[in-house]
């Protein structure tokens, strides 16, 4: 079994939960991979969403669910941001986040992960 690993940016908040639901909602609004009209936590309720995720995904922030503490475990479907001691983009891990900055200041977000293929 293996995976494609994929990276994005989003806009960067200093709140991570709202800076996360803002990148899926720019990429569901790209692409709704076939269930229209739908936000990301009704897609996360839907059977149909959870098995096309568990089948190939999306390689992009839509294949996780939440984004949990960085010092949380890697839950599946779990955004998470990297601790202190992981800071690298991209790299260690799937489901991570961190904070790019630009000249000093924070610009956007990082994310990355592996979806099956």
């Amino acid at each position: 079994m293996g995976g494609s690993q994929w990276t994005s940016t989003g806009p960067y908040q200093k709140d991570l939960e709202s800076a996360f639901r803002q990148a899926q909602e720019q990429e569901l609004a790209k692409d709704d991979h076939g269930f229209p009209g739908r936000d990301i936590v009704d897609l996360w309720e839907d059977d149909d969403w959870r098995e096309y995720i568990l089948t190939g995904g999306t390689s992009s922030v839509l294949d996780f669910y939440d984004l949990v503490d960085a010092g949380s475990g890697d839950d599946f479907a779990m955004m998470r941001p990297l601790t202190e001691g992981e800071v690298s983009f991209p790299g260690l891990g799937t489901g991570r986040c961190t904070i790019l900055y630009r000249e000093g200041e924070p610009a956007e977000i990082g994310y990355w992960g592996c979806t099956a293929d």
